[in-house]
């Protein structure tokens, strides 16, 4: 017997990116003070909520499943911060003449304590630099040999990088360059600990579509295609293990045609192995066939799957990046559509005027959530400069419910049953100087059983403070409803501890 484990860390329970078998459970260390929660909660599963959903204590407010009602409010996606350096860095090799759309991967190495980018610029091909604005005017055609590489980076914080000289990829009767691999278009590549073997630790993905792995993410192993996959993917694919679904999942691109014109859709593919693929399904097509869905970078947060969603305005030729977020990596909600999450400069030839590009994936920081993203200086199909930048979120602010503008009631959040897991319930929230947050418990037969302290300022994983001495820890393991009461303020997430 064997189902999916709670793996102790230092401060919460997260979820294993791997299935073990349920007598190894017992051996975990039980010096670890979440020891006793872990095995109590063990017990819980499929008691509220579903399965998947006890496997984890953070959850967000954008996730539907956990919302019973909600009254005079309304789900907005978070602001970012763009970085006061960026760009970060720039096309300055003479082997990148172009990095259109990036196509980034970005990673945190733990491990390694190093920042990690490797991304795809057109190695042989037209440059824009030093193009005035009247030049960039004129039509942008690429040469018939055009070339994609895929390039790395380093940097010990995640501002500063360096384009180190591997000696691995001729270019030019050199290899004095930081090329790890020339001719794959699109590629989304990612450091994979749910793989036992070391061989295979880190994947790639890309036009063809075809995978490769590799044991130090420079040096890869010939690639294969995936046989059954029919489909473009010329667009930033990546790829994932998914824990909620015990597979690897793929996300890449489709066509499908409206008359004389060709429409992009997002397409999904799943493997147990990473070696055997499923056929193509279509997941996302935007409704607007003048805001095109180009690419979706796809990643595992708090028991969601959000998706950074790059939408390509045919007529501005601009890209801008929104959020999406899927229970299952099949069935895909946008939230605020239209209304960027990270947007483009106004401003003619600032360094993300005319593209946004997020890459694959956000790196999660205590304190803050960094959306690192390929700008472009000018339009998508133009003569256009390209960077690496950054934008930053609060801790779990993709979105949250923000109350009503111009309503004298309070916002209402009411969740659906969950069980309590733990004595202390945290939130997060941005308030203004004459907002609050009030939580209340009740019951599953909607009895009132607890009301808080009112919450003045904004908080990150701030405890709730219970009023007449109440204690969580007297509702453990039970079902209960928490009831949020805002005004203005703007939700994202709670956690239990």
């Amino acid at each position: 017997m064997s189902l999916h484990c709670l793996a102790l860390d230092q401060t919460t329970l997260q979820i294993t990116l791997s299935r073990i078998p349920l007598d190894k459970v017992c051996h975990m260390k039980r010096t670890n003070v979440l020891y006793v929660t872990t095995l109590f909660l063990l017990t819980l599963l499929g008691k509220s909520y579903g399965q998947e959903n006890l496997l984890r204590n953070r959850f967000l407010l954008l996730d539907s499943r956990l919302i019973e009602k909600v009254q005079n409010a309304e789900l907005v996606v978070g602001t970012v911060e763009k970085h006061p350096g960026n760009p970060l860095f720039s096309e300055d090799k003479p082997w990148e003449k172009r990095f259109d759309n990036l196509y980034g991967n970005v990673i945190y190495d733990k491990e390694e304590g190093i920042y990690k980018c490797w991304y795809s610029p057109f190695i042989v091909d037209h440059s824009s630099q030093g193009m005035t604005l009247k030049e960039r005017n004129t039509p942008y055609e690429p040469p018939d040999d055009r070339e994609m590489g895929i390039c790395y980076a380093t940097s010990e914080d995640g501002i500063s990088w360096e384009k180190p000289n591997l000696g691995l990829v001729e270019f030019e009767s050199s290899k004095q360059n930081n090329i790890i691999w020339r001719g794959p278009h699109g590629a989304g590549i990612y450091k994979d600990w749910h793989d036992p073997d070391p061989d295979r630790r880190y994947k790639a993905i890309f036009q063809g579509l075809s995978i490769s792995v590799s044991n130090d993410g420079l040096e890869w192993q010939k690639a294969r295609q995936c046989e059954g996959v029919e489909t473009a993917g010329d667009t930033h694919n990546n790829t994932f293990w998914a824990p909620t679904l015990s597979t690897y999942v793929g996300i890449t691109r489709t066509w499908n045609r409206q008359g004389d014109r060709g429409i992009r859709q997002v397409a999904r593919i799943e493997s147990k192995d990473f070696n055997n693929w499923t056929p193509v399904e279509v997941v996302l097509q935007g409704s607007d066939p003048n805001l095109q869905t180009y690419a979706m970078p796809v990643f595992f947060h708090a028991g969601v799957y959000p998706g950074l969603l790059a939408v390509h305005d045919q007529k501005a030729d601009r890209v801008w990046t929104e959020l999406t977020w899927s229970p299952d990596t099949k069935h895909w909600n946008r939230i605020s559509p239209g209304t960027p999450l990270i947007p483009n400069s106004d401003k003619e030839l600032d360094y993300d005027y005319g593209c946004v590009y997020a890459c694959a994936t956000p790196v999660f920081l205590e304190n803050e959530i960094r959306l690192y993203y390929g700008g472009s200086d000018w339009l998508h199909f133009g003569w256009r400069n390209g960077n690496l930048s950054l934008a930053t979120l609060r801790l779990d602010g993709f979105a949250g419910y923000e109350h009503r503008e111009g309503v004298n009631q309070p916002g209402i959040i009411i969740t659906k049953p969950l069980t309590a897991v733990s004595k202390v319930l945290r939130i997060n929230a941005d308030i203004d100087r004459r907002g609050y947050v009030k939580v209340k418990i009740f019951s599953e037969k909607n009895q009132e059983l607890a009301e808080s302290e009112l919450v003045t300022r904004t908080v990150t994983d701030a405890p709730i403070r219970w009023k007449d001495q109440f204690s969580l820890e007297e509702l453990r393991g039970k079902i209960l409803k928490l009831n949020f009461e805002f005004k203005n303020a703007k939700i994202y997430s709670f956690s239990f501890e």
